[in-house]
C-alpha cells in the first residue's frame, strides 16, 4: 500500500472519530446531560410555575412576579423577630448572596411570615444587619393571605392550609426558582450541606 493510500487512510479514520465524538457531545447537551451533569427537575405537577404576585420590599418598591421574569432566584420565609431557625436561615443566605450579588440575573426573595409586625421600616433594618442591597436581596412584606398562598402552592414550601388570622407559616426550606418560573430544587436553610448545593445547582442552572 502507498504512503499517500495509508495518508487518506489515517485521515479519514482521524475525522470520523472527531465527528462521531462532536455528535455525542451535541447528543449529550439535547438530552439535558453534559459532561455528566443532568438537568435540575422541575417540581409540583406538569406545567407548575410561580402565580403572580404583588408585594413592596424593604425600600417600599413594589415587586412583582413581572420583576423577576427571566432571572434565577431563591425564595424563602422568616420573620424579624424569629429567634429559632430565621438567624441561621439568613446566616445562611448571606453565603448564597455572596456568591451571586454581583450576577444581574440573580434574585433573593426572602417573604415575612409576619406581615403585621414586618413593615417596611423594619425589613429595612432587618436587610441592613444582613448586608443585603435592595437590587438583588429583596425582603417583601403585603398581604398575609397571598404571602401564604404563593408559599404553599407556587414554593411548596409549607404543606398546610390558610385557617384565618391565626395561621403561622414556619418553614425552613429554601425554593430554587428558573427563569420561566418554575421550582427546581428545595434545600432546607439550616443545612451546612444544603447550602452547599443550593450554591452549586443555581451554578448549574446559569449554565442550562
Amino acid at each position: 500500500m502507498s504512503k499517500k493510500a495509508i495518508f487518506y487512510i489515517v485521515f479519514f479514520v482521524l475525522l470520523s472519530a472527531g465527528f462521531m465524538g462532536y455528535s455525542g457531545l451535541m447528543i449529550k447537551e439535547d438530552s439535558g446531560e453534559f459532561f455528566g451533569k443532568e438537568k435540575l427537575p422541575v417540581l409540583g405537577s406538569p406545567g407548575h410555575t410561580v402565580q403572580g404576585f404583588t408585594f413592596r420590599d424593604q425600600e417600599g418598591k413594589s415587586i412583582t412576579q413581572d420583576h423577576v421574569k427571566g432571572k434565577i432566584y431563591v425564595a424563602e420565609y422568616f420573620f424579624t423577630t424569629c429567634t429559632n431557625i430565621c438567624p441561621v436561615m439568613n446566616k445562611n443566605m448571606e453565603k448564597v448572596y455572596a456568591q451571586y450579588k454581583s450576577n444581574p440575573n440573580f434574585l433573593i426573595l426572602s417573604h415575612t411570615s409576619d406581615p403585621e409586625y414586618d413593615s417596611i421600616p423594619v425589613l429595612k433594618a432587618y436587610a441592613e444587619k444582613h448586608g443585603a442591597d435592595a437590587k438583588n436581596w429583596h425582603f417583601l412584606t403585603g398581604d398575609k393571605r397571598q404571602l401564604y398562598k404563593l408559599a404553599r402552592e407556587s414554593y411548596l414550601v409549607d404543606d398546610g392550609h390558610y385557617t384565618g388570622p391565626d395561621d403561622f407559616v414556619h418553614t425552613q426550606w429554601f425554593a430554587l426558582v428558573d427563569g420561566e418560573g418554575q421550582v427546581r430544587g428545595l434545600y432546607e436553610g439550616t443545612k451546612d450541606k444544603d447550602i452547599e448545593k443550593l450554591i452549586k445547582d443555581i451554578d448549574r442552572l446559569m449554565h442550562e
